[in-house]
């Protein structure tokens, strides 16, 4: 398909979706609600096919030499699928957000002014890669009120496309609005060059995926952006951490699942309780198949564990890979946290409450954990339903992006012929 041909047709799209947008922002939560819990039916009841279409591209990826971390997030399975309809299921439970106030003030005047919640109007998700971004971020929108414009990597365009067609047939039976969900149906990159450009189309853009992706998108758009970022995220076993607890999430911290943004990179372990601790996690880590990379006090302690070079504190692994260090001092941990991290995901493992609350104020992160499992930092786990991905930004959301975070405020000023003197 020639350039601009290509470029009209996302144009259109996203004139569709803004024209949606109107609609939606006045549709009540019972009617999202209804939507919602039809495209969550439809799923249900389509798993065959939608594995038969996922099994194409899984193939294609595999063929392609493509890495196991890009093909374990393209892969789906009958249980990934149940967690697709079960998240929108969790939205629909959801209070709607929209029309709800976040603030009353007292007016130096006779006036009375709330800010309440309104939709963004039109989102545009950028990603790659990960069929259930497709699911998540329909729901998502739609249940704030809001329109979506999904582009979807070249890896997953057979799996996007028919997850696309089965729950937008449902949705458009149960009464949503055309244009409300708006897929690029196409593998060329000239799409993605003038999604990026329609500001005056497009409210907000979210780009998910490489780090690569996310900096072109940085460096080239024209509309705000809430940016996924990369997750390079430590866990600190302080001394007083009771040792089976701090081995138990540092194991699940890394292995549940290595090749997502909220695992563990780097475990921080202080000087006081190495020795016990190092030996056993290490071997755990070993036969669980995880390559370890230490400092000199972790080698000297487990001889066997490779010797950490710089650019390990700052790679982000999303594989069966860590690095240890051995620190002084809480201080030391959070110094190095601040340093090498990402901010989105970091944990500390304690007993002592002092220790777990300067952690929680000194450590710059989207999401801090005591005595839990960065792994949790996820949008179905921290009760959103599910998210659209994890803000390392502060502006305008930070953590798990969810239905409150795709949505802005108003003021609503009333008065009784309230003037200004």
């Amino acid at each position: 398909m020639e350039n601009n041909q290509e470029k009209q047709i996302v144009f259109l799209k996203a004139k569709a979706a803004k024209e949606a947008s109107k609609q939606l922002a006045t549709m009540s939560a019972k009617q999202k609600n209804n939507i919602l819990s039809a495209m969550a039916c439809a799923i249900e009841k389509n798993i065959k096919e939608i594995l038969f279409h996922n099994e194409i591209d899984v193939q294609a990826a595999k063929e392609a030499g493509i890495n196991n971390v890009l093909i374990d997030r393209l892969t789906l399975n009958e249980k990934r699928i149940n967690e697709m309809a079960k998240s929108i299921k969790d939205i629909v439970l959801l209070q709607d957000p929209v029309g709800t106030i976040v603030e009353e003030m007292t007016a130096s005047i006779d006036i009375d002014v709330k800010k309440i919640r309104v939709p963004l109007g039109v989102i545009a998700i950028i990603y790659e890669a990960r069929p259930n971004v497709t699911i998540d971020a329909s729901a998502l929108c739609l249940k704030a009120g809001n329109s979506v414009i999904l582009k979807g990597g070249s890896e997953a365009i057979n799996s996007n496309r028919i997850l696309i067609n089965i729950v937008s047939e449902a949705a458009k039976k149960a009464g949503m609005p055309e244009g409300t969900v708006q897929f690029i149906d196409t593998t060329d990159r000239t799409a993605v060059q003038e999604l990026i450009h329609l500001e005056n189309l497009i409210d907000l853009l979210i780009p998910r995926g490489s780090n690569d992706l996310i900096q072109f998108i940085k460096t080239h758009s024209l509309i705000p952006i809430l940016s996924h970022g990369k997750g390079l995220c430590h866990t600190y076993i302080d001394e007083t951490a009771d040792i089976g607890m701090a081995i138990k999430i540092a194991l699940n911290a890394k292995c549940q699942r290595p090749s997502v943004c909220n695992a563990t990179e780097t475990i921080l372990v202080h000087k006081n309780i190495a020795e016990k601790i190092l030996p056993q996690l290490c071997k755990l880590y070993t036969e669980s198949g995880v390559e370890i990379r230490g400092c000199s006090l972790t080698k000297k302690i487990v001889p066997s564990v490779k010797e950490a070079q710089e650019e390990d504190w700052q790679t982000e692994y999303l594989d069966l890979k860590i690095s240890i260090k051995v620190v002084n001092s809480l201080d030391e941990a959070i110094e190095h946290i601040n340093k090498y991290g990402s901010m989105h995901s970091e944990a500390i493992i304690t007993d002592d409450k002092d220790a777990a609350n300067k952690f929680i104020s000194e450590v710059d992160a989207a999401a801090v954990f005591v005595n839990a499992s960065t792994r949790l930092h996820d949008g179905g786990v921290l009760g959103l339903g599910c998210e659209i991905g994890i803000s390392t930004q502060k502006l305008h959301a930070r953590g798990s992006i969810g239905i409150k975070e795709l949505t802005t405020t108003k003021y609503v000023v009333q008065g009784n012929g309230a003037i200004r003197n």
